[in-house]
């Protein structure tokens, strides 16, 4: 399976309706993939707080119909990041978008980790419940979202749900970015999963981005890493290689917290 992360810089200069038609091109440009991956929130920014309610739209919005378009002329599955949903009878949400080789909707996941504490995303989106995988050709995906990353029982729920390819889009910022490299090898070992985490690059909203996008193999192995530019990062890995994993390194078999009540 071939999967490009297409690792965006986010700048206030550009507009968000031109930077849509520039990252569809970019999109269309990845034919030859299975798999493309955009980051989070890359319509406003992540720490764009106040570009949220502006710049929020409906799911069946402006991206969704770009999206999907260029999903199909290029012929590949497409997690489109993650947009400022505008749910019509509730708050906003960080939803994810995940689109098949024909351009018709396959998943949307409103992320369940909000980041900000007492401010920003915590309080200005809501927060999703529900667990999404979506099943390709040749793997389970299991969806996660930036801050989601931090929250290991999220991947150990995915994975009981049978993802075997963790997709995590996000707008990592630059100061914690030892984290962000650690947190997506870590997903990987304890879940014996591929991990696809695609950020963003430059500076928005004054706060440097991290880049440096990554994938990594069920054994923590490192396959590909993004510098701290914008960069598409396409890769090339064979998804059989999580069930050799899990059959030769059974460590998942031995779980005993988490499938049962506990006793008193």
């Amino acid at each position: 399976m071939r999967a490009s992360l297409i690792q965006i810089a986010v700048n206030e200069v550009e507009s968000v309706d031109s930077r849509r038609q520039r990252v569809a091109a970019l999109v269309r440009q990845q034919s030859g993939a299975d798999l493309v991956v955009l980051p989070e929130l890359w319509t406003t920014g992540a720490f764009a707080y106040e570009e949220f309610g502006r710049e929020a739209e409906p799911l069946e919005g402006p991206t969704y119909e770009v999206m999907a378009k260029a999903a199909s002329d290029a012929g590949v599955w497409l997690h489109a990041g993650s947009i400022p949903e505008r749910d019509p009878d509730g708050p906003l949400y960080n939803t994810s978008l995940v689109f098949s080789p024909s351009g018709e909707l396959a998943a949307a996941y409103r992320k369940i980790h909000r980041f900000g504490f007492d401010k920003g995303e915590a309080v200005l989106m809501g927060a999703g419940r529900d667990l999404v995988t979506v099943r390709l050709p040749g793997t389970t995906l299991g969806v996660a979202t930036c801050y989601d990353l931090r929250f290991p029982e999220l991947f150990r729920s995915l994975v009981d749900a049978g993802a075997e390819t963790l997709v995590i889009p996000a707008g990592w910022p630059e100061r914690r970015r030892a984290h962000w490299t650690l947190l997506a090898q870590a997903r990987a070992v304890e879940n014996q999963a591929f991990v696809l985490a695609c950020g963003t690059a430059g500076t928005h909203a004054g706060v440097p981005q991290a880049g440096h996008s990554i994938v990594v193999d069920p054994w923590g192995e490192v396959l590909a890493e993004a510098g701290p530019d914008e960069q598409i990062l396409t890769v090339d890995f064979d998804p059989a290689k999580v069930a050799t994993t899990r059959e030769q390194f059974p460590a998942l078999k031995d779980r005993v917290l988490g499938l049962e009540p506990p006793r008193r």
